[in-house]
């Protein structure tokens, strides 16, 4: 391991065979019984024709050629006697390649629907886990599991169910064949099979290990890369192109190591195969010709065990084919299955409430919270906040404040104490209702791929056009937005990487009003915007908080001046509530911070907003002093 450590290691599972995870697998081709069914009769036609041209060419040999069927005949009657046996032996390669065919893409066909059926319910299972389990999984892991792990099920389900049935049914119907045409020769030819059994237990212990830390170590590296990628602007900002080019290749070395195992076991198995094959090929040659020499077999007989026994290894080889899809499919499935075991720690009460629209508003009481065993970010957070009102809420990075509303919007749920909105726990409503009451606006707006009415109205069907362009309009986002080349059906890249902060952020305000919320959440949303552009869009909130009840997370107090009521935060707790007024008036931390953002203390140069803090409070008497308050 290297010098970073396990930052993108995954934990090692330890069964190369989980009994209860395959029949897990195996609930996927219920759906799709009917399938299964048409290409089980298509390996039996299948292998019967396959395995039935020899017993025909024994009898063409034995009955014609070097029988007395044709004594006495010319060349061309001796032809036309055995054009029966000839169309018969075509007759069955065609059985056999359209069976083979239809098998084929009757299987494929199924494979990919399961698949998809997989994909869809993991992509939807992953959608509903809460907001703390992606704090400890990476998105690169997560992709793993729905594209490359869902690919390896694939190959199960297309080829190696299916197929490894056939093969045991092919191998049935040669050993068959073999023991109905001479029971001696037949047992000669498998005396061969303690070799095949050594070599299959060998591969098995060789590539079971192999083959699972391939899958890991492929996780590691789309782990590694979709975080580089996303990061490329802060890698190159800082010049460590070398760095991580040198981490790369460490990962995608430990990847290719890995995979390399796995060659090097079909390396060791295919030849050991190959040469059971010839071992067995030379004990017919040896012991079958010894007994067509003495007359005990005819040459017929002999010409059908050499290619029943060279047929006996296509099985055999495609079972450790086979073999080694079935230990990728299970080292994908157990990591597909963690995923979709994985139960969100939020969940709705079967009985749960229905909420259309604020009535009264919202409660904070005795509200503890950690995201980490007992280490509370929130210690007994007591906050009433009525309908329609206007909150700010202040304080250090850490001190709480967007915790707060994770916790309003159930992304996490509260340790201690509890939130109610109408006098009601949020946890007795269903999700979708208490989500539906509120949007937020963050200083990092997520833009998706598509257009910009898509972005603004998330395409949901209640939301048109005209309410698109109406919000748009109202936050003064319609200046930018109608300069572009296609207005509202101008294409938006991935994170909206074509647009600057301020644009991006204009058109969060136009996806929060277009959804016309009840409660509306500003988290640091100007924070990033510039001077000319925020005062544009200040009028434009204004409008957007008019009737709405709002919690305004900000670091600029210039902007929450007209709140109807600030909530200072400070390791986790309220310190102080009131106006703005009235905070600068009981000079504590908020008057602090107003000082240190309008004030420069070493020169004494003034803000504007510095002659309010000294109308509104004396010079004399003010002592910024920690140990005058408890914050310190």
């Amino acid at each position: 391991m290297d010098e970073f450590g396990d930052l993108y290691e995954e934990h090692e599972l330890t069964k190369v065979y989980d009994r209860v995870i395959f029949q897990r697998l195996l609930r996927y081709l219920k759906p799709y019984g009917k399938a299964v069914g048409i290409g089980l009769v298509l390996i039996l036609v299948g292998e019967a024709a396959r395995n039935g041209t020899p017993l025909v060419a024994m009898k063409a040999i034995d009955g014609f050629i070097q029988g007395d069927r044709l004594k006495g005949l010319d060349l061309f009657g001796a032809l036309g006697a055995l054009r029966w046996m000839v169309v018969a032996y075509l007759g069955l390669l065609v059985v056999d390649l359209a069976a083979q065919f239809l098998k084929s893409y009757v299987m494929q066909l199924m494979g990919q629907d399961i698949v998809r059926d997989l994909r869809v319910e993991l992509f939807s299972h992953i959608h509903r886990l809460h907001v703390g389990f992606f704090d400890n999984t990476t998105v690169g892991r997560l992709m793993v599991r729905v594209m490359n792990d869902t690919g390896a099920l694939q190959e199960l389900f297309t080829s190696g169910i299916v197929d490894s049935l056939g093969s045991v049914i092919g191998l049935a119907f040669i050993v068959g064949m073999m023991f109905y045409v001479n029971w001696q020769l037949a047992l000669v030819t498998l005396c061969v099979l303690p070799l095949i059994a050594a070599s299959t237990f060998a591969f098995q212990v060789i590539s079971r290990r192999a083959y699972r830390e391939w899958r890991r170590q492929l996780s590691r590296l789309n782990s590694y890369m979709n975080e580089r990628i996303s990061g490329l602007t802060t890698v190159q900002l800082f010049s460590q192109e070398p760095r991580t080019l040198s981490r790369f290749v460490g990962i995608n070395t430990d990847y290719v190591n890995a995979a390399l195992r796995g060659v090097i076991a079909m390396a060791f198995f295919g030849p050991l195969v190959e040469l059971a094959g010839g071992l067995s090929t030379a004990v017919i040659i040896w012991y079958g010709g010894g007994q067509a020499l003495q007359q005990h077999i005819s040459l017929g007989e002999l010409f059908a065990f050499l290619t029943w026994g060279n047929r006996f290894f296509w099985p055999l080889r495609n079972l450790s084919q086979q073999y080694n899809t079935m230990l990728m499919a299970m080292a994908s499935s157990e990591r597909i299955f963690q995923i979709r075991d994985t139960e969100p720690a939020i969940q709705e009460k079967p009985d749960s409430r229905h909420i259309d629209s604020l009535k009264e508003g919202i409660e904070f009481r005795d509200v503890w919270f950690a995201y980490r065993d007992d280490d509370y970010v929130l210690r007994g957070i007591n906050l009433s906040i009525r309908k329609g009102e206007k909150v700010a809420i202040v304080g250090a990075t850490g001190s709480g404040k967007t915790t707060m509303t994770n916790l309003l919007c159930r992304f996490y749920d509260v340790q201690k104490g509890s939130i109610t909105v109408d006098g009601i726990d949020i946890r007795d409503y269903g999700l979708t209702d208490l989500r539906r009451l509120i949007a937020i606006v963050q200083q990092d707006v997520v833009l998706f791929a598509g257009t910009v009415a898509e972005n603004i109205s998330l395409n949901a069907e209640h939301i048109d056009l005209d309410a698109v362009r109406q919000a748009a309009k109202t936050v003064q986002a319609d200046r930018f937005i109608m300069s572009l080349p296609g207005d509202y059906g101008s294409e938006v890249k991935e994170r909206g990487a074509s647009y600057s902060v301020g644009q991006k952020q204009l058109i969060a305000f136009a996806r929060a009003l277009a959804f016309s919320p009840d409660i509306l959440i500003l988290d640091e949303a100007t924070s990033s915007v510039d001077t000319e552009t925020e005062v544009l869009i200040q009028e434009a909130i204004k409008r957007l908080l008019e009737g709405r009840t709002s919690i305004i997370i900000a670091h600029r107090l210039s902007t929450i001046r007209d709140a109807d009521k600030i909530v200072v935060m400070h390791k986790g707790e309220i310190r102080e509530v009131g106006s703005h007024a009235e905070l600068l008036q009981q000079q504590g931390i908020y008057y602090r911070l107003y000082r240190l953002q309008y004030k420069d203390s070493d020169t004494g140069a003034s803000h504007p907003h510095a002659t309010e803090i000294d109308a509104q409070v004396p010079r004399q008497g003010v002592q910024i002093n920690a140990g005058k308050d408890r914050s310190s």
